[in-house]
């Protein structure tokens, strides 16, 4: 049963944050990188020459990108793990777990780690005004924990007060709100703090549902080589 369970989750983890790792890569990293002129100074926001020579986004650094790679795979690795073990705890109450059904399991993953702490605290590019980054941590545990939990009520629960009390869950952290800056202000342009939300939630949303997938695909094939 472990063996089933470490490598269904070595290898759901590992294709989705290596999918992960290069969508990112694609699509988050150069508005990052972007970002991080403003915010070193070599662009300006407002009052920029417009005649003066724009400096270049860095391109391919190995180094840095591999390293990004690896970091990416073992977070979803991790994710896979947590994953898997409610995957199992659910299966022992007769759930059926696959690769079709693990596209919601990918999809509660994602609202549970993403669209709910995003919904009120958007992710951020560097030089944009924000809170202290440990309020803001303490909120985001607490609301992923809120919204797992009220996810996993709605899901395994036929109790419409226990249905109510998952409304409750999922709006509470929103209700007393993220931690805020004391003002707001920032270097870097609306438009592409934007753009890094955006596509930061379309890449998570697509990883989620990919590890679902994986997840539950290797699940059901490792029980069938037991």
């Amino acid at each position: 049963m472990f063996s089933r369970f470490l490598t269904s989750a070595l290898f759901a983890g590992a294709v989705a944050g290596l999918i992960a790792g290069l969508l990112q890569l694609a699509f988050v990293q150069p508005v990052l990188l972007h970002a991080e002129l403003y915010e070193s100074g070599q662009l300006l926001h407002f009052g920029a020459d417009p005649n003066s020579t724009q400096p270049v986004l860095p391109g391919f650094n190995a180094v840095r990108d591999g390293l990004s790679l690896i970091f990416t795979m073992l977070t979803y690795t991790g994710y896979a793990l947590i994953l898997l073990a409610l995957m199992s705890f659910a299966e022992d109450r007769g759930a059926s777990i696959d690769g079709r059904t693990g596209l919601i399991w990918g999809i509660a993953g994602f609202v549970t780690f993403h669209l709910a702490p995003g919904f009120t605290l958007a992710p951020e590019v560097p030089g944009v005004a924000a809170a202290d980054v440990g309020a803001r941590q303490v909120w985001w545990f607490a609301t992923v924990a809120a919204a797992g939990i009220a996810l996993w009520l709605i899901a395994f629960t036929h109790n419409w007060l226990l249905w109510a009390l998952s409304v409750v869950f999922l709006a509470a952290p929103h209700i007393i709100g993220a931690p805020e800056p004391e003002s707001f202000s920032g270097i870097v342009p609306p438009e592409l703090a934007a753009l890094f939300a955006a596509r930061t939630l379309g890449v998570g949303m697509a990883a989620w549902v990919l590890l679902g997938c994986f997840a539950g695909f290797f699940w059901q094939r490792e029980a069938a080589h037991d």
